[in-house]
Formats: C-alpha cells, structure tokens, sequence
C-alpha cells in the first residue's frame, strides 16, 4: 500500500509532484504508485519517461527500451485501468489497423497520491478517536476488547480463555497524535 501516513503533509506531497515530467518520476511517493499500480518495479518507470519523451506508441516504447510489446502493453493498460495514463485510438488509412497514442496523466498521478492521503489521515483521526473514547483489556496472547466487549465476557478472553487486564493505550494514542502532526 502507498506510504503516505508518515510525517509528511498535504503540502509536501504537493510542493514535491509539482515538479514537471520526469523529474517526478524520481519522488518516492511517485515511484511506490507506479509500482503498486503495475507490480513491474523493473519496466514501469522506463515506459513512462518514454511517454514523456513523445515516444507515444506502444511499438515506439517497445523499440526504444528493449522490451516486448506484451510488457508494455501490459503495464501501459494497467496504467490506464488505475487513472494514470489515456490514449487515442486512430486508424491507419492504408492498413486499416488501430494504433494507440499513449498519454501519461501527471494530474492524475497528483490527485491518487492526494486522495490516498486524505484516506490514511482520516483512518488515523478515527482510530485516535476510538482510542481516546475507550478503555481496553488485553489477555497475555494478545486479544484486545474495549471494556463493553471485555464486560460482556466477565473479563475472560472468549478466544483462549484467559483472564482479560487493563491494558494502557496511551502510548498507541501519542503514537498516532505524531502521525497527524
């Protein structure tokens, strides 16, 4: 999954994909989509600065990389099922064939890393919430109940039946008050 709950803000993650064609291709945040995306760590980065290079043709990348037509088609229609890529389709008037002209959606790029991290940062304040507003027991296996749970069970983890004791969970809230600051 994306790495964007760390100690970095909204306005990080803006001012480092503000940087144009491939330069973003070296953030970090960038390079764990792409690769999340295409489960291709090895190809990904190097079709995509082909597209930025107006290499736009699926056979254009192939040539210019090395790599099989399937691979690139592959990962480029992968790319283009997650949001980060488009193309136009055009007929050749001699052959009758289609040929794909392939489009790198930077802004796309920017806005799933954005809403990703919109997602973990909301995850976070509810799960800051549910710790701030409960109190928890564990058993020595693990288990944890909030006391409503715990109390319906006598205090006896119903999993493996050992006596359930207060457990202190303040460190886990200070652990994500510093992951929202």
């Amino acid at each position: 999954m994306l790495n964007v709950n760390g100690p970095i803000t909204q306005e990080q993650i803006k001012s480092s994909l503000s940087k144009e064609g491939a330069e973003m291709l070296n953030e970090t945040l960038v390079q764990e989509l792409i690769y999340e995306v295409t489960d291709d760590n090895e190809n990904s980065i190097s079709i995509i600065k082909c597209l930025l290079e107006d290499k736009i043709t699926d056979e254009e990348i192939s040539e210019e990389i090395e790599l099989r037509l399937n691979i690139v088609r592959k990962i480029l229609y992968k790319l283009y099922d997650a949001g980060l890529a488009s193309y136009k389709r055009s007929k050749d008037p001699e052959t009758q064939w289609y040929t794909y002209s392939w489009k790198f959606e930077t802004d796309k790029v920017i806005e799933t890393i954005t809403k990703e991290f919109e997602k973990n940062s909301r995850e976070i304040e509810e799960s800051l919430a549910y710790e701030e507003d409960n109190m928890f027991f564990s058993c020595i296996n693990g288990c944890r109940y909030n006391f409503e749970e715990a109390s319906e069970h006598n205090f006896i983890c119903p999993e493996c039946e050992t006596t359930l004791e207060y457990q202190d969970n303040s460190p886990l809230i200070t652990e994500l008050k510093e992951k929202m600051s």
